[in-house]
């Protein structure tokens, strides 16, 4: 806990490992989802945070923490956690299990906006500086291809921060058929951050969906299967699996610092439409007054669209840059802010 509020803006790891997986028959086995709990538990310790609830489906398992969350896939790990944890801090153990299972690592990418209380942040995640040094410090040195950016906005409070780093270079990186959207909303309209605060000190799973029916969280994706998480004395997690894809969100909603974020995957097979009426979904669930959208690997032809889509609900773009990095290919990042609170 910060000392001036909690911090909501997420940092976010992403490792992706190869090795055989394979059993003998050529069976696709379970890889990094045979990390036990005990494992999972030592990463989380070191990183200050615990598991709170989970859910798995055939493709990967999905752990709501008690700062954000966590996805298992046989040679990917998600790891996106809030307030003042140690995220970077997860990457030795991780590495050592993964190795342990006859897995190396092949790509680490972290990403984060600007922190509403940086001073609050403890080592490394002190300044962005401080954690590219740590990462790099962490990684095998055969990951030889890396990169550190900031990409800027027009709004000062709002940037977002990159590190990539992978042992194949460019030309020869893997084609991804799957991208990533991070939405990172602030200033939440002040009559729906109401409807996460716990009442009649109800916390846990069930106020947790509660708090999804009553905020219509639920219909941004109403195929997905949700396991949902309300904290006391407020705030909530959710994530959602659909086939072999997640979606997350987190809300702090304490008036001054409130903040929302949501993540979901795209296909590159998919209709761009489908993903822009996502996004309208869940930021219209909110109504923020700042909104920021990254996307990684994903086609201009979505760029283009999320920034018309979000003008019916009374956001403007006020930037847009875009960069390529390794193993993470290009991305972009936008900037929307709201015409007027209604």
């Amino acid at each position: 806990m910060a000392v001036s509020g909690f911090e909501g803006f997420e940092k976010r790891l992403e490792l992706h490992f190869f090795g055989d997986i394979d059993d003998d028959d050529g069976n696709n086995m379970l890889g990094l989802r045979l990390l036990d709990l005990e494992s999972l538990e030592q990463v989380l310790l070191a990183v200050q945070c615990t598991v709170v609830s989970a859910v798995g489906n055939p493709f990967f398992d999905a752990y709501v923490l008690s700062e954000s969350s966590l996805f298992v896939y046989p040679t990917k790990i998600i790891i996106k956690t809030c307030g003042t944890t140690q995220l970077l801090k997860s990457i030795p153990p991780l590495i050592h299990f993964a190795n342990n299972l006859g897995l190396t690592l092949q790509t680490c990418s972290y990403t984060r906006g600007n922190f509403i209380f940086p001073k609050s942040q403890p080592f490394p995640h002190t300044s962005f500086q401080e954690e590219v040094i740590y990462i790099e410090h962490n990684i095998p040195n055969n990951l030889c291809y890396r990169k550190a950016s900031v990409m800027p906005s027009k709004l000062p409070a709002h940037s977002w921060h990159v590190f990539t780093a992978t042992l194949l270079p460019p030309l020869k990186s893997p084609h991804h058929a799957t991208f990533t959207v991070e939405v990172c909303m602030t200033e939440l309209d002040r009559l729906i951050a109401r409807k996460f605060f716990s009442r009649d000190s109800k916390t846990g799973d069930l106020a947790g969906r509660d708090m999804t029916e009553l905020t219509g969280i639920d219909t941004i994706n109403a195929g997905a299967l949700i396991c949902d998480f309300a904290f006391d004395p407020c705030g909530y997690s959710m994530n959602g699996i659909d086939g072999d894809r997640y979606s997350t969100i987190h809300v702090t909603p304490e008036d001054g610092f409130s903040y929302a974020s949501f993540e979901c995957v795209g296909s590159v097979y998919d209709d761009p439409d489908d993903i822009v009426e996502t996004l309208k979904k869940a930021v219209r669930v909110f109504l923020p007054a700042t909104v920021s959208i990254s996307t990684t690997r994903c086609s201009r032809e979505v760029w283009t669209k999320v920034a018309r889509a979000l003008q019916p609900l009374g956001l403007k773009c006020r930037s847009f840059v875009m960069d390529e990095f390794p193993a993470a290919g290009t991305i972009s990042y936008q900037t929307f802010t709201a015409a007027r609170r209604k």
